[in-house]
């Protein structure tokens, strides 16, 4: 049992460190599928860059706006293919809101980066007052949620991305035009100088064959009050806290990996030496020293098999049930894999502690077959 828990803890450390930074990875790629732009184009008043990478990490976009005008200089300017606004309203978690969200409006029509993910859940466009929740807003399909006091349907539910735009609620253009102005009773203004008409962000796709630099370089010279940020830039910081979280979770692999071959290398050469005697009456009952052999090895595997599939279900009950938990904590896109992968790596990680467990086997059963039995008979007496 000593052999078999040393190889649950190998196990334990192999299959949770890799959930981990696979699930992390998974995040990254969900975060830059779902960002879908190049460049976005924010007013010059908003939040920092770093702030702005966390507004899609914590789901908190804030409340910030721009005159509309800016989507058709965006358009003017060349090497932009494609322009879609984004209007930005968080709601208040009090007597005119059933919870505690972030609205954000799109343009079906012209949406690039929300519409194709909507659609994996609805085949249809969203209609007046109707929203798509993300998947860890509490409200179910055919559930009627109030924001500011407007009813508004819930119609889908989407996919989980392992980022904050899980905790976002997704609306049409015509249908913030209702919830900003609602808001505006409740005394939460977005009025800017210029006009009524505003949006939060424009996300821009550059066209084939052009820079994204010198796009973004012409986006904020053509237009005043504005600032554009590549995507990339922005969650280039989680990119970095991704590496050194995956070096640091590789390095207590390997780390764990040596520890364990070495004390079980040990505990075989241990178990060897105090079961000499009973080595020594089986070779002198018949048994060939490839017998005795083979039983170390299958003994050790049968040990790793154990640990590995106790390491393997120990790291899964602390996993699984809190993914969210580990999101919040690393502040960084946490998604899982899906169940194939996660089934091929729990696979892996038993075949792993098999293999270690029979590795660390092979000198004490190399010793073992160097065993003279009458020595080990008389040292035994």
């Amino acid at each position: 049992m000593v052999l078999a828990m040393l190889t649950a803890f190998l196990a334990l450390a192999v299959f949770g460190g890799s959930v981990v930074v696979l699930s992390l990875r998974s995040g990254l790629n969900s975060l830059e599928a779902r960002l879908g732009a190049d460049i976005i184009l924010v007013p010059s008043q908003a939040q920092s860059k770093v702030s702005f990478q966390n507004m899609f990490l914590q789901g908190t976009t804030g409340a910030f706006y721009m005159d509309s005008s800016a989507l058709d200089k965006a358009l003017e300017v060349s090497g932009v293919e494609k322009a879609a606004p984004q209007t930005f309203l968080a709601s208040l978690k009090a007597d005119c809101c059933s919870i505690k969200i972030q609205v954000i409006g799109i343009d079906p029509e012209r949406d690039f980066t929300v519409q194709p993910w909507i659609a994996r859940s609805l085949s249809r466009g969203l209609n007046d007052m109707e929203v798509a929740v993300g998947c860890k807003v509490e409200a179910d399909v055919g559930e009627i949620i109030r924001i500011y006091d407007q009813r508004c349907k819930v119609v889908a539910r989407l996919e989980s991305t392992g980022t904050g735009l899980d905790t976002a609620v997704y609306c049409d253009m015509d249908t913030m035009n209702k919830l900003l102005a609602a808001a505006e009773e409740k005394g939460v203004s977005h009025k800017i100088e210029s006009g009524d008409q505003v949006i939060s962000a424009v996300y821009i796709k550059v066209k084939d064959g052009c820079s994204i630099d010198e796009v973004n370089s012409r986006l904020n010279g053509h237009i005043r009050k504005v600032t554009a940020v590549r995507t990339r830039s922005m969650i280039t910081g989680v990119s970095d806290s991704l590496a050194g979280v995956s070096r640091t979770v590789t390095a207590l692999i390997a780390a764990v990996w040596v520890l364990a071959f070495l004390v079980l290398l040990l505990a075989f050469m241990l178990i060897i030496r105090e079961r000499a005697r009973e080595f020594a009456v089986l070779r002198l009952a018949g048994a060939s020293r490839g017998m005795l052999s083979r039983l170390v090895l299958t003994e050790s595997s049968l040990c790793g098999l154990l640990g590995g599939l106790i390491g393997v279900e120990l790291a899964a009950l602390a996993l699984f049930p809190f993914a969210q938990l580990i999101e919040s904590a690393l502040n960084l896109p946490y998604l899982m894999p899906d169940p194939g992968k996660i089934l091929l790596l729990a696979g892996g990680t038993v075949l792993l502690s098999v293999l270690v467990a029979a590795l660390s086997s092979v000198i004490a059963a190399y010793r073992l077959s160097r065993i003279d039995p009458g020595t080990a008979l008389r040292e035994g007496n």
